[in-house]
């Protein structure tokens, strides 16, 4: 059984001795047609496709799946901090900063102050960034009109599409 990566090899060599020869474009045609390589690569076109096809029906469980795990991980990130901020109230409340015990130091501790802003309209303008970002939409209107755009180029890829 031959690799599909074999027949496109095997394709692309046959189409460039032909196109050495002083033939006109049905006789290459007919020729590369007669090598059955054209049918094979169908066939292993077509193979390539039905695996990728039943690879992507795992997907939607797959998506699932993940959907669920990370609803338990949530949970269990909500119980532990639940039950962290349980054992502070407590400590803070019975007036105890400080446990010893053999697996653990627990000990309450006051944070380095932080900034809470309640009205950014009120914040003057010095104190603010100003974040820039590139607009790829107007470029490409600029580059497709012919203008020069510095740092900027158009670029075509090409993708597979199956109908």
């Amino acid at each position: 059984m031959t690799a599909l990566y074999d027949l496109a090899g095997q394709y692309r060599k046959l189409a460039e001795r032909l196109a050495n020869l002083d033939l006109d474009a049905e006789t290459v045609a007919d020729t590369i047609e007669a090598s059955g390589l054209t049918d094979e690569i169908q066939q292993k076109a077509q193979g390539v496709l039905m695996v990728a096809k039943t690879t992507e029906q795992y997907v939607p469980a797959i998506e699932t799946e993940i959907a669920r795990l990370q609803a338990l991980k949530k949970r269990h990130e909500r119980i532990a901090a639940g039950l962290r901020d349980y054992l502070k109230h407590n400590m803070e409340q019975a007036g105890i900063h400080r446990i010893e015990c053999p697996l653990f130091d627990i000990s309450i501790r006051i944070n380095p102050a932080s900034v809470e802003v309640f009205d950014e309209a009120q914040v003057p303008k010095e104190l603010l960034r100003v974040a820039y970002s590139v607009d790829k939409t107007a470029i490409k209107v600029e580059l497709k009109a012919g203008r020069e755009v510095a740092g900027c180029r158009l670029v075509s890829a090409t993708r597979l599409v199956v109908a």
